[in-house]
């Protein structure tokens, strides 16, 4: 790939960065623009492991002389060079990024229901979100399905959490519960007030491991068309488990499952 020549920004006012503090600020507005903005090294380094086509990479003044920084921006069409001060106001982190990219919003995918999958029935809080986002990539769930309430899934918080996450996975969101029951999935709900203990339950394949609200729970008429719910033993005696970590224990009983069968 031949390498871009940068080209340098220096006014705040300039319309990409307008644009972008827009998108670093306003956890939806990547539905709005088409576009998602992620900053930092480790979720760069893998959308280009992925390989997510980049619009564009900004990298700041200081960073340009770190060759490491100048060949992960050079996977963009284009390429900015931004003072560190303006960097530093596009950042939402604590300790401001280096380098960022301007992906392109995946397009809207259709679910497979021959796939294991995710269904997420408004899970409000982003790193929840992006933590079951990561438990899902990393134990083998290819798809999320988040019901309209949830934390939007390429929000910058959710897209932190999930440290890249999101490239590897089928993400389908804003959908309804109509939606989702007429899919006829086989859906499986976690809950800590009854069901079968997780290691016991008979599992169906393909799986829709169906996780809800952080204080509510998956909704009635969700719960009502699960073909089984499971509960995770706790000895410990808390009343229940975060929901990721939740998510986490049911996906690698998937796993452990099907490794043991193949």
């Amino acid at each position: 790939m031949s390498n871009p020549a940068p080209k340098r920004i220096l006014s705040k006012a300039n319309p990409l960065l307008v644009a972008l503090r827009k998108l670093a600020r306003d956890g939806s507005n990547y539905r709005r623009s088409g576009q998602v903005w992620v900053e930092g090294e480790h979720l760069c380094a893998a959308a280009r492991w992925r390989g997510v086509e980049v619009r564009q990479a900004l990298v700041s003044e200081s960073a340009w002389s770190n060759p490491a920084r100048r060949e992960l921006a050079a996977h963009a069409s284009r390429i900015a060079l931004v003072p560190d001060a303006l960097f530093a106001d596009l950042s939402t982190l604590e300790s401001p990024a280096d380098i960022g990219f301007v992906l392109d919003l995946p397009a809207a995918a259709a679910v497979d229901r021959g796939l294991d999958a995710l269904l997420l029935d408004r899970v409000q809080d982003a790193g929840n979100v992006g933590s079951i986002l990561r438990s899902a990539a990393a134990l083998g769930v290819p798809q999320v399905l988040a019901i309209k309430g949830c934390a939007a899934l390429w929000s910058p918080k959710v897209l932190r959490a999930g440290m890249g996450a999101h490239f590897g996975l089928r993400l389908i969101e804003g959908l309804d519960e109509g939606d989702v029951l007429a899919l006829g999935m086989n859906l499986v709900a976690t809950s800590s007030h009854g069901g079968q203990p997780l290691h016991c339950a008979q599992l169906p394949t393909p799986i829709t491991w169906t996780l809800g609200h952080e204080g509510q729970g998956v909704s009635p008429r969700l719960l009502a068309a699960c073909v089984a719910t499971v509960c995770i033993p706790q000895p410990g005696g808390e009343e229940s488990l975060n929901v990721a970590a939740a998510a986490a224990i049911c996906l690698y009983e998937s796993l452990r499952r099907a490794s043991c069968a193949s």
